[in-house]
């Protein structure tokens, strides 16, 4: 990978010497490539993280002769027709368990960070308690509905 960007500098510095274009300085045109490089990289690092079980079925896809003839573990009893599942599975469970090992760590990283932070100093001095007391409201209530039974708007004789 590091080669082509080598390459890819050259060209520009090749290119922008041949044409002499006026106001295009080469160590912009480096220095924006090399931003653009580490961003995509970035970006490629991220979408491979997110793309891992697609790449492995696309793998799988590209190399099932291979995986078939070779790593399945049914290769030699043809009458289950595994065709290299059985491989398939067994890395799709040995990613789950890595992802699921990998978010336990970064859990407890989190968890103990957390509990041995040194940053923040606690102090158990008493703090005085001001209190203020509000004058007392007088609340009253005065019933509103009438009490009535469900049952007798339900059940009544018919209304002529």
């Amino acid at each position: 990978m590091f080669q082509y960007f080598n390459r890819f500098c050259s060209f520009i510095i090749t290119f922008a010497r041949k044409h002499h274009f006026p106001g295009l300085f080469v160590s912009d045109i480096v220095r924006n490539s090399a931003k653009q490089w580490i961003s995509l990289s970035l970006l490629g690092l991220m979408l491979v993280k997110v793309w891992v079980i697609p790449l492995l079925y696309l793998d799988f896809e590209i190399r099932r002769e291979y995986i078939v003839a070779n790593l399945c573990e049914n290769r030699n009893r043809p009458q289950m027709h595994c065709d290299g599942k059985c491989y398939l599975a067994k890395r799709i469970a040995a990613l789950d368990e890595q992802e699921k090992r990998q978010a336990e760590k970064t859990y407890m990283s989190r968890l103990l960070d957390q509990v041995m932070d040194q940053r923040t100093d606690f102090s158990f001095a008493q703090q005085p308690v001001l209190v203020e007391l509000l004058p007392r409201t007088i609340f009253s209530l005065a019933a509103c509905f009438t009490p009535r039974m469900a049952v007798d708007d339900i059940f009544h004789p018919p209304l002529v």
